[in-house]
């Protein structure tokens, strides 16, 4: 098996007395969807955002492309991207002047074709000289979408990229999404508290519960191990054991 393009050891990460991510491993192989599960607080999002260079471990490693973040942080960070329903982009700008900005950020040549491509692949030509602040949030969904793959990223990490579409948009995504990691390689990593969309998308799945990896496998084997008859069942009675703890 070829060297993974993501590699995590031993990540933990402590606000004051409070432990986020306790002691995280886990890889990305090149051209993988790993699903990334558990209820709210289990650490998801601070994994992310240690994985973005966003905030500093407590102690671990992360390596991307062979490279300790902690050392090359410029040089990797340019090879991978972000998209989040949490995140927002400047208001006061048009949606295909923000795209301008992300693409002059990153140095991108023939930025109007990329542009133009990535419009018409998202379906947002009816929004592409709309104001930013004027966006509803499925529309902003497909901006921040759109901000992170226009980059052409080795490595994607997606927070619930399709909350808040409506379920056509939701599909064609998917399928756009799944296609681009075919054909471009891509690795993703992906979240979702949608267990149907988590069991189209992901090749493997890890999930969090109290920031440490209590299942990690297909959804096959997770729902196997843990028998029941779905993994939204699973998600179920993880969440549950969570709140008793």
């Amino acid at each position: 098996m070829s060297k993974p393009i993501v590699e995590v050891r031993n990540l933990t990460k402590r606000f004051d007395d409070f432990t986020a991510v306790d002691d995280v491993s886990f890889d990305i192989q090149e051209g993988e969807i790993l699903g990334l599960l558990g209820p709210n607080g289990a650490g998801k999002t601070t994994t992310i955002h240690m994985l973005l260079g966003l905030i500093t471990p407590t102690s671990g490693t992360i390596h991307m492309f062979g490279l300790d973040l902690a050392q090359h942080r410029e040089t990797i960070l340019r090879q991978v991207n972000f998209s989040s329903t949490y995140i927002s982009m400047p208001f006061s700008l048009t949606v295909e002047e923000n795209l301008k900005v992300i693409a002059r950020l990153y140095s991108l040549q023939n930025i109007q074709k990329r542009i133009d491509e990535i419009i018409e692949k998202l379906e947002m030509g009816d929004i592409q000289y709309k104001l930013t602040r004027k966006l509803s949030s499925g529309q902003m969904s497909r901006l921040t979408l759109a901000k992170a793959i226009m980059t052409e990223p080795k490595v994607l990490f997606l927070d619930e990229p399709t909350a808040s579409l409506d379920p056509d948009i939701v599909n064609k995504i998917k399928i756009f999404l799944k296609e681009y990691q075919r054909t471009a390689g891509l690795s993703i990593l992906y979240t979702s508290h949608n267990m149907r969309e988590m069991e189209e998308m992901s090749n493997r799945i890890i999930f969090l519960q109290h920031g440490h990896i209590v299942a990690e496998g297909t959804s096959d084997q997770i729902i196997q191990r843990y028998g029941q008859r779905d993994l939204e069942e699973v998600f179920l009675k993880l969440a549950r054991e969570s709140k008793e703890k």
